[in-house]
């Protein structure tokens, strides 16, 4: 077996990596759920909850910087909080990552239902075990893979999202549902899950050519989300409203179909390349993250390595876990929701340990907007 990863991944690769675990089933799916909520008034949760994250992110950015670049979420932990927190917190990020991988894959099975596909369970656990066995094949073929499916779905988001600006109509950007602090909670808990993922770049760090471009993949991966995310779902419900993308499972299809007829199915297309993207990213973020911890735990069943480079065990494990979550419940909401919770935790430890490492006051009051937010949200969710 061989006992090093491959270092073959540069900055277009971890940008790939974070752009496509993040750009996935959310911004495909979540538009309508949070417009049947607050309406026009969603938009407000994007942008809250694009601060969140870029408060998480950086603090990311600069824990990263603090231990070389090259040391894993474990480890970081480790060092900050102790080996038994850090067991904790790696766990819950493993349950984020395994709905999450649920999560995207009911997302495909729901554009799955545009072309008539009712088998979507089937289909599901099918595409899954297809990434599997692509990322057993090696870091260099699913990071390529990575690099195609990202700029499939992005360059389109963002021809969508300009081609539907002219067909604005400022009477759907007016808000029609009262603002009120339960429906802006519910929305922004929903909004977290196509936010959540820009992390990955942050994880595969032994099989990066230089670990001090991740800082740098990171900041980019969340100018172009953020951009992105407020671009379209402004395009979107401006162009049709609220009550039409609040009707759809697909509601940037929808919306596309609309304003351009027979467009449907194109958009579809894009929507679940989308998803496979973010599908591939978090199979790879999450091996190497139970990796590491297998490694740090002196597991060694889970600690091998194939003759690629490739976490075979963890990998399998992953993946069949994933595909056990969809028996139980294909219902993406549900699936988002759980995911952001178990998510949110380490995100917040995050902000903690670079609240804890800055003596820089900038730094930490980006850190402190971090943990605040990161509480405030998981607090108010289990008291509602």
């Amino acid at each position: 077996m061989r006992n090093t990863y491959r270092r073959s991944l540069g900055l277009i690769e971890l940008v790939s990596l974070g752009v496509g675990g993040t750009i996935g089933s959310g911004i495909f799916i979540v538009p309508g759920i949070a417009a049947g909520i607050l309406g026009p008034s969603s938009l407000l949760a994007w942008v809250i909850v694009g601060l969140s994250a870029t408060c998480v992110m950086f603090s990311l950015t600069w824990l990263s910087g603090e231990f070389g670049h090259t040391a894993s979420f474990s480890t970081i932990f480790s060092q900050l909080f102790g080996k038994r927190i850090a067991t904790g917190i790696i766990v819950l990020y493993l349950l984020g990552g395994i709905f999450g991988i649920g999560t995207i894959a009911a997302g495909i099975g729901q554009y799955l239902t545009f072309f008539g596909i009712d088998r979507v369970l089937v289909a599901e656990v099918i595409i899954l075990a297809f990434f599997c066995s692509l990322n057993l094949a090696g870091i260099a073929l699913s990071g390529m893979s990575e690099n195609i499916l990202t700029l499939l779905k992005v360059l389109p988001l963002v021809a969508i999202a300009i081609l539907l600006l002219p067909f604005i109509r400022i009477e759907y950007l007016t808000p029609i549902i009262p603002l009120s602090a339960a429906g802006l909670l519910s929305t922004i808990l929903i909004v977290y899950w196509p936010f959540t993922g820009f992390e990955i770049s942050a994880i595969p760090v032994n099989e990066v050519k230089d670990p001090r471009l991740i800082p740098r993949s990171l900041i980019i991966v969340m100018v172009i989300v953020s951009g992105i995310y407020l671009l379209l779902n402004i395009s979107l419900i401006g162009s049709v409203g609220s009550a039409v993308l609040s009707a759809s499972p697909t509601p940037v299809a929808t919306a596309v179909a609309i304003v351009f007829s027979r467009s449907g199915a194109i958009v579809s297309v894009i929507g679940i390349i989308a998803m496979l993207s973010a599908l591939n990213a978090y199979i790879i973020g999450g091996s190497r993250v139970l990796h590491s911890a297998a490694k740090s735990q002196k597991l060694p069943i889970l600690s091998n390595l194939n003759f690629r480079g490739t976490p075979t065990v963890p990998l399998l494990l992953l993946c069949s876990l994933s595909a056990g979550i969809l028996f139980f419940s294909n219902n993406f909401e549900h699936l988002a929701v759980l995911s952001v919770l178990a998510t949110l935790v380490p995100y917040l430890f995050f902000c903690v340990g670079a609240f804890l490492v800055s003596s820089d006051l900038y730094k930490r009051l980006v850190a402190v907007m971090g943990m605040i937010s990161s509480i405030a949200i998981l607090v108010l969710t289990f008291l509602s």
